[in-house]
């Protein structure tokens, strides 16, 4: 199994942070009192920009269905784009495709985006199709882990991941909480799709999935996720969630890489999902990473935000395209989002 390609899309709408941040304050200055509590926030976040489903002027929709309707309109149009991208770049035929996996946690449609694309781009009808929502931020990572359990029944087949997010379609503009004003300078909109390939699938060549873990933590479900009402998606991001990798990720990976007779000094290169500063600082903690090895990720952070379940694709593309690791080194992608819960994939370049 390996990853043939991984390839990414974002709007053409475009902001610096300190637009946006103008933005916020015009529409929030009637009633949030201390403003220069948004700019720290919004400072803290070190992000230079974000690319954003809709232009700045048509935030934010009226409702929540009008919302989820643009939503789909622009998963539709990003979606195709990054689909497209990562055939062209894996060479690896339409047809070849047994299994679709789409996930998201910022929009819900039902036929889901991979039904609707499938007809707008003519894909394979006997594609097997699996819509995942609720994952939010580890949802990268558990897609292609996913994907290589089909491929590896399935080895002359490829699987298509799909991860769409729209997150300034979610901000809530009556919500004045740490969080949503944390959520309003952090999270970015892009979709990225990654194809996975069967040992016997033709295409070209990219890193081997040699094996996959995930960790479910239990009694975690207050650290992140949605509060779902008749407003929409209201943003839970418990201030615990630096803790609860710091205590957790470094183990997990310890027992991961030692079941295959590795250490974390046998890894040479780390996809890790961005998440935020303070995620970025905690998983250096956790694993004792130094010398900028997770400079990639930060790279990222800082031209797009947080984008959820496609920050992690987001790095795996700018090593695919321009941080190649050498043939034959270790690496390892991960995430870890709601539940609260990680995801670890070990890959051989």
């Amino acid at each position: 199994m390996r990853i043939a390609a991984a390839s990414t899309a974002l709007p053409p709408h475009y902001y610096p942070q300190q637009q946006l941040l103008e933005g916020f304050r015009r529409y929030w200055s009637p009633r949030l009192n201390r403003l220069d509590i948004l700019e720290r926030l919004h400072s803290a976040a070190q992000v230079d920009g974000r690319y954003l489903a809709l232009p700045m002027e048509e935030y934010p929709p009226a409702t929540w269905g009008q919302a989820n309707d643009r939503w789909i309109q622009v998963a539709m149009d990003l979606g195709e784009q990054a689909i497209c991208r990562a055939l062209r770049e894996s060479g690896i035929a339409a047809d070849q495709l047994g299994a679709f996996f789409f996930v998201s946690v910022t929009g819900i449609a039902s036929p889901s985006i991979e039904a609707r694309l499938m007809n707008r781009m003519r894909l394979n009808p006997r594609m097997k199709r699996v819509p995942v929502f609720g994952l939010g931020c580890v949802a990268g990572a558990a897609g292609i882990a996913r994907a290589a359990d089909y491929v590896k029944a399935f080895p002359r087949e490829a699987a298509l991941l799909l991860s769409v997010e729209l997150c300034s379609l979610t901000v809530q503009k009556d919500d004045l909480s740490v969080a949503n004003l944390i959520s309003s300078g952090l999270f970015g909109d892009g979709a990225a799709a990654v194809i996975v390939a069967g040992s016997e699938a033709t295409g070209a060549p990219g890193p081997r999935i040699v094996a996959t873990r995930s960790v479910f933590y239990p009694d975690t479900e207050y650290v992140m996720g949605w509060h779902i009402s008749e407003a929409g998606f209201r943003i839970v991001l418990s201030r615990d969630v630096p803790e609860v990798i710091e205590k957790n990720l470094g183990r997990d990976v310890d027992e991961f890489l030692a079941d295959h007779d590795l250490s974390k000094n046998d890894i040479q290169s780390w996809v890790i999902h961005t998440g935020g500063p303070k995620v970025l600082e905690a998983t250096q903690t956790a694993l004792g990473l130094v010398n900028g090895a997770l400079q990639v990720s930060w790279d990222c952070l800082r031209k797009t935000g947080n984008l959820s379940s496609a920050s992690v694709l987001f790095v795996l593309e700018q090593f695919l395209k321009n941080k190649r690791p050498p043939p034959g080194s270790w690496g390892l992608l991960a995430a870890m989002g709601p539940a609260f819960c990680s995801e670890l994939i070990l890959l051989e370049w």
